[in-house]
C-alpha cells in the first residue's frame, strides 16, 4: 500500500605436550594397537630374561618382573595420564639399564613415533631431546654396569674399565639413531594423517557450506516468487474489482458494454490463473511454462488499467540489451505501482508513466493527479517490494505523496557491473 582419536596402531606412548591428551572415553582407551604394543613388548622382555637367566651368571630376577610390570602398566595408563606415562617409561630405561634386560629402551623409541604421529612437529623434537637426555644417563650406567655389575644378558663384567667411554658413545649412538628414526617416521606420518584430515574436514565445510547456500538461494527464490505472487494477485484482483463495479454500474443502462466488460473480467481471471500456475510450477520442479512479462508487455499492462477506468499515460524510451532480469522487474514495479492507484486513491486525474531504458541503468516513474489519500490501517507488502527490487540493484527508490494531492513513485536502477 501506498504508506508505507583413539590411538594409531603402532603407537606407544602419548606425547607431553600432545594436544590430544585430554581424558577420552573409556570405550576409546583401549584398541588393538594396544594389544600389539603389550604383545610385542612381552615378547621383546621374555627373550631378554629368558637370555639373562639361562646363563650360569644369571641376573637377578625380581628386578626383570618389575620392570616388566611397570613396562605393562605405562602402556596400559598412556591414554588417562599421556605425559606421566611417558616419564615413567623414560625412568624405567634407566632403571632397567641399571638393574633390569634394556627391553624396555623399545617402549621409548615406540613412544617417541607416538609423540611425531599424534603432536606437532615442535613437541615430538622435544620430547626426542628428554629422551636423548634419559638416554645418555641410561648409557654411561649401562656402560658402568657391563663392568662392575650385576651381569646383563648372562655377561659377564668387564676388566678393561678404561674403556667405557667408547661404550657408552656406542650405546648413546645406537639409541640416538633410533630414536630419531621413529620420530622423523611419526611426524612424516603424523603431518601425512593431519593433511588427510584436514582435507575430509575442509570437504565436509565445503559441502556444509554447499547446502547452507543452496538453502538460502531457495529461501530467496520463495521470497521472490512469493512478492510475485502478491504482485499478480493483487494486479490481477484490483482490475477485476474495478471493471465487476463497472460492469455492475452500466448493466441497468448499457448491458452490451456490461457484457463486454463482464468478457474481459473472465480473460483477466484467466490469465492471472495462468501465471499462478507457471509460479507454482517453478516452486514444484523448476519448471518454466512461458516467457517472464517484460518492458515490451507495459502497453497491454497500461491498456487494462485503462479498461478498468484509471487515465494512464505510458511514455517509453530506450531497450534493455544488457541484462535480461531487468526487464521483469520493470514490469513488476509499473504494475505494483499502477495497482497501488488503482486500490487506493480517490478521484484520480491523470496518471504518467514513464520508463527510460539504456544500456547503463534503468529509470521508472509512475505518479498520479489525485485527491490526498485516506490513512492506511497497515503499510502493505507493494512498496515494500519496490523497495526490495531496487535494493537487488543497488538503485534509488523514491515513494511519497505529491504536493497538491497524488502519489509519485520513482525508482532508478543502475546497470553498470
Amino acid at each position: 500500500m501506498r504508506p508505507s582419536s583413539v590411538s594409531s596402531p603402532g603407537a606407544a606412548v602419548a606425547a607431553p605436550g600432545d594436544a590430544a591428551s585430554a581424558p577420552r572415553p573409556r570405550a576409546a582407551r583401549w584398541s588393538l594397537a594396544d594389544g600389539s604394543i603389550l604383545s610385542g613388548y612381552l615378547l621383546f622382555a621374555a627373550a631378554f630374561g629368558y637370555l639373562s637367566v639361562e646363563s650360569t651368571i644369571v641376573t637377578p630376577l625380581w628386578p626383570i618382573v618389575l620392570m616388566t610390570a611397570g613396562g605393562v602398566a605405562a602402556v596400559l595408563c598412556r591414554h588417562r595420564w599421556p605425559r606421566a606415562s611417558f616419564l615413567a617409561l623414560l625412568v624405567l630405561m634407566i632403571a632397567s639399564a641399571a638393574w633390569g634386560t634394556g627391553a624396555e629402551t623399545a617402549l621409548v623409541v615406540l613412544a617417541l613415533y607416538q609423540v611425531g604421529l599424534s603432536s606437532r612437529a615442535r613437541h615430538a623434537w622435544r620430547a626426542l631431546g628428554v629422551a636423548l637426555a634419559a638416554g645418555a644417563v641410561a648409557g654411561l650406567i649401562l656402560a658402568m654396569r657391563v663392568r662392575v655389575g650385576p651381569p646383563i644378558l648372562g655377561l659377564a663384567p668387564r676388566s678393561d674399565f678404561d674403556a667405557w667411554p667408547t661404550d657408552w658413545v656406542s650405546s648413546l649412538a645406537l639409541f640416538a639413531g633410533a630414536a630419531v628414526i621413529a620420530t622423523l617416521l611419526g611426524i612424516n606420518r603424523g603431518h601425512q594423517r593431519r593433511h588427510v584430515a584436514g582435507l575430509v574436514e575442509r570437504a565436509e565445510q565445503m559441502k556444509r557450506e554447499r547446502d547452507q547456500e543452496a538453502s538460502i538461494a531457495r529461501a530467496l527464490e520463495r521470497e521472490r516468487i512469493a512478492r510475485e505472487m502478491h504482485d499478480v494477485i493483487a494486479h490481477s484482483l484490483a482490475v477485476m474489482i474495478a471493471l465487476a463495479d463497472g460492469a455492475n454500474a452500466i448493466a441497468p443502462t448499457r448491458p452490451e458494454e456490461s457484457q463486454r466488460v463482464i468478457a474481459r473480467v473472465a480473460d483477466t481471471g484467466r490469465r492471472t490463473l495462468g501465471e499462478v500456475r507457471r509460479l507454482l510450477a517453478r516452486v514444484d520442479d523448476d519448471a518454466t511454462t512461458s516467457a517472464s512479462p517484460g518492458p515490451a508487455q507495459l502497453p497491454a499492462l497500461v491498456d487494462e488499467f485503462v479498461a478498468a477506468g484509471l487515465p494512464v499515460r505510458l511514455e517509453l524510451t530506450g531497450a534493455v540489451t544488457t541484462d535480461s532480469s531487468v526487464g521483469p522487474t520493470v514490469y513488476r514495479i509499473v504494475q505494483e505501482s499502477l495497482t497501488n492507484v488503482l486500490r487506493h486513491a480517490r478521484e484520480v486525474r491523470d496518471v504518467f508513466v514513464r520508463v527510460v531504458l539504456a544500456d547503463d541503468e534503468v529509470t521508472v516513474l509512475v505518479q498520479d493527479s489525485s485527491a490526498p489519500a485516506l490513512p492506511a490501517d497497515s503499510p502493505g507488502r507493494g512498496l515494500v517490494g519496490i523497495r526490495e527490487r531496487g535494493a537487488f540493484y543497488d538503485g534509488e527508490v523514491e515513494a511519497g505523496p505529491r504536493e497538491g494531492g497524488g502519489w509519485r513513485v520513482f525508482v532508478r536502477l543502475p546497470l553498470d557491473g
